[in-house]
């Protein structure tokens, strides 16, 4: 035992004596005249130790440099030799002290640029399609434009894009003034959803019959001439905001997970759709929000009754972009005829989109009455008219569909109103 005691104070002495040469040799390297701290002078040490600041990260830096700063590869190499951490290799400490500095004194990382081009496939009603390149600038009025010229068709203000969902059995029209790369952008990889160019009555049936929606409350609704028309367009969007019809009613509720409906009372605001909760009475301070508008959309269903065992197919959704499958996050709604449908659906958009949605309307009314080759085609029967030629009567004429004609569906599918 005495002989560990002596071995152990033999070797205090030894680091002792090590210690005491390292800083006289420390001493003698260090110049007397610049700033750096010598382990001899106490208080020019704390002296320096008052220049220093601690950042919001955990670093520690020094704030008044008279000297030009040094380059990022040095201050990497000054601060990986003083770092010493033995279970990690010098090129992971390196990497780590690099993205360090660069944080704190280089330019700020760069965000993930977005898609600018995309090329789709869109579906027409007889089982054709067309492959258009589409630009992030391009709204779907543009892309709808771009149809027209493709398949000959009239430009009527029924022609829609509309996205359809294979996996719960929901469509969507897409608004013109919507930037169709961005919204197909939100598609999850894998989903198999689909892009269709096809007639919907009910897009803009809110300005062709406006009585529906802003008279719906009366027993029965009269014939209303174009003139009552304009004037209810005129008072409902033709101010700096759209008057959202005054609608509530009874709706169907699926419950999340099961399919089982129970009977809500919603009633439609301009910021989002509400329900009375149980007990409650319908005044506004009672009113629970059952969701809000601006990250989702409405779509109509395809078959619920069969699928999903709602009380009428008269169905529509409320769900998120982004989300493809049935979730908890999907809200089921059902109404009890068509019509009601069709009110509550179109009601939604008119609450979400505001007067951009009337906007649309007359943009796609002036397109459908001043067609941009209108006068190219005219120009075009012209030049034929004055060469004349004798009909051949062996020669058939181009199968092409006239521009009213709408195809038939394809086998298997079922049109959504």
């Amino acid at each position: 035992m005495d002989d560990i005691d002596t071995m152990f104070s033999h070797l205090l002495e030894e680091i002792e004596g090590m210690s005491q040469s390292l800083a006289q040799s420390e001493g003698a390297v260090t110049d007397p005249d610049t700033n750096s701290p010598g382990p001899s002078d106490i208080k020019e040490s704390l002296k320096n130790l008052e220049n220093f600041e601690e950042t919001d990260s955990g670093d520690i830096r020094i704030a008044p440099c008279e000297a030009p700063p040094p380059s990022s590869e040095t201050s990497v190499t000054s601060v990986t030799s003083e770092t010493s951490v033995t279970s990690a290799s010098p090129a992971t400490l390196h990497t780590n002290t690099f993205d360090s500095v660069e944080a704190r004194n280089g330019p700020p990382a760069s965000k993930p640029t977005m898609l600018q081009t995309m090329i789709v496939k869109v579906w027409m009603a007889d089982g054709s399609s067309k492959t258009l390149m589409l630009d992030r600038a391009q709204t779907v009025r543009d892309v709808l434009d771009k149809l027209f010229e493709k398949t000959y068709c009239d430009g009527a203000v029924e022609w829609s894009l509309c996205e359809i969902n294979q996996e719960i059995h929901i469509e969507r029209i897409f608004e013109d003034h919507e930037f169709l790369v961005d919204s197909l952008s939100s598609w999850t990889d894998g989903t198999d959803n689909t892009l269709y160019f096809m007639k919907r009555q009910q897009k803009y049936v809110m300005f062709t019959q406006p009585q529906f929606f802003y008279m719906w409350k009366r027993s029965c609704l009269k014939a209303v001439s174009k003139q009552e028309q304009q004037l209810l367009l005129k008072e409902n969007f033709e101010g700096s905001t759209a008057v959202v019809p005054d609608l509530e009613g009874w709706l169907s509720l699926k419950d999340d997970g099961r399919k089982v409906w129970k009977p809500r009372y919603f009633v439609l605001r301009a910021s989002g759709l509400y329900y009375v909760p149980k007990g409650k009475t319908k005044s506004s301070s009672d009113l629970a929000c059952f969701v809000r508008f601006e990250q989702v959309n409405v779509y109509t269903t395809d078959e619920y009754k069969l699928r999903y065992r709602a009380p009428t197919d008269h169905c529509f959704v409320l769900k998120h972009p982004c989300i493809q499958k049935a979730s908890h996050y999907v809200k089921f709604l059902c109404c009890e005829d068509e019509d009601s449908m069709l009110l509550w659906v179109n009601s939604i958009r008119i609450a979400k989109y505001g007067t951009v949605l009337y906007e649309n309307y007359k943009a796609a009314v002036q397109r459908a009455e001043n067609p941009p080759q209108q006068s190219t085609t005219s120009a075009v029967k012209a030049n034929s008219q004055t060469v004349p030629s004798a009909p051949d009567l062996d020669q058939t004429e181009e199968d092409e569909a006239p521009p009213d004609f709408t195809p038939p569906p394809p086998p298997g599918y079922m049109a959504i109103l």
